[in-house]
């Protein structure tokens, strides 16, 4: 069964586009799934099927400025003017509607990249409100202060709403750096070309269209929320974390920002299991050889925390 559904964003401007997967059987509890920077939720498709038929309802939307809340609300790469907690509480609000109408169900969050980071601000929030949360392709302390200035200065100018593709390219323009020969510019997400392509041409990705300043800085912030002890010891420690993503990772600086994230919590006393995959960059779930590894382990952290 399948629901599709809209509701009013944070920023009191959009209309976000959600969805809500049911399984035929009797489902043992919900995954809400937090997608990237840039992209939008249908690119998991694989990954909602095997949850799916592993018994869980699925939750997701496009968010604001991306995928097809982007194309309904003529918004592309634009969060709007609620500040950089829009997102968080755009899911925030999804998880009350799911809730409603499936309640009593153990709920999971899983976020991918910059998903992982709104799913950090939502444990912090309300993490009291989930049975575990998964962390893919996170980041730890990454390079924001050269972007940050010149987006600040940009904005203190009155050029917010414009878009300025170098502080783009001050932000993420070396993480291709281990990549060989780069054409596209997204060689980093994943070793594979098809997912290259797959990812550079999808309509419904907003990776390759300008975003506004503004929103930009906003990414900068919501990475500086989560960063440090300091977000760690807001998270309840009583909620189960996984933590997985690829040693080739440069979000996450090949690996050192996970393994900073977790450290984080594992010193303010959280239960957290750490996984990274070796010789694999950002999009860990979408290399052939190993999705299937990828969502058979947050399956099995899920339905661990379910028993």
């Amino acid at each position: 069964m399948l629901h599709e559904l809209s509701f009013e964003s944070f920023n009191g401007r959009d209309q976000v586009s959600a969805w809500i997967y049911v399984p035929a059987a009797k489902p043992l509890g919900i995954v809400q799934l937090v997608h990237g920077f840039g992209e939008h939720s249908r690119r998991y498709l694989h990954m909602i099927v095997r949850y799916l038929e592993a018994g869980f309802i699925v939750a997701a939307d496009d968010h604001v400025g991306h995928g097809k809340t982007a194309i309904n609300n003529d918004s592309w790469g634009d969060w709007g003017d609620a500040g950089y907690t829009t997102m968080v509480e755009d899911e925030r609000r999804l998880q009350e509607i799911v809730m409603d109408k499936y309640p009593d169900l153990p709920y999971f969050f899983f976020g991918h990249s910059m998903g992982s980071v709104i799913t950090r601000q939502f444990i912090a929030r309300y993490g009291d409100s989930l049975a575990g949360a998964t962390l893919c392709g996170t980041c730890g302390h990454f390079p924001t202060a050269e972007a940050r200035a010149q987006l600040e200065a940009l904005i203190a100018d009155g050029k917010g709403n414009d878009s300025d593709p170098s502080a783009s390219v001050k932000l993420m323009g070396w993480m291709g750096e281990r990549c060989g020969d780069v054409k596209i510019g997204n060689e980093w997400i994943c070793a594979d070309p098809y997912v290259q392509v797959d990812h550079a041409n999808d309509p419904f990705d907003a990776f390759t269209k300008p975003i506004t300043n503004k929103s930009l800085l906003y990414f900068l912030d919501m990475i500086d929320e989560v960063t440090g002890k300091e977000w760690a010891e807001k998270v309840p420690t009583s909620l189960p974390i996984y933590s997985i993503g690829g040693d080739q990772d440069p979000f996450g600086l090949y690996g050192q920002g996970l393994y900073e994230t977790s450290n984080w919590l594992v010193d303010s006393g959280h239960d957290v299991k750490t996984q990274l995959y070796s010789g694999y960059r950002h999009e860990i779930h979408n290399y052939a050889d190993i999705k299937n590894t990828v969502c058979d382990g947050v399956i099995d952290f899920m339905t661990k925390a379910v028993k």
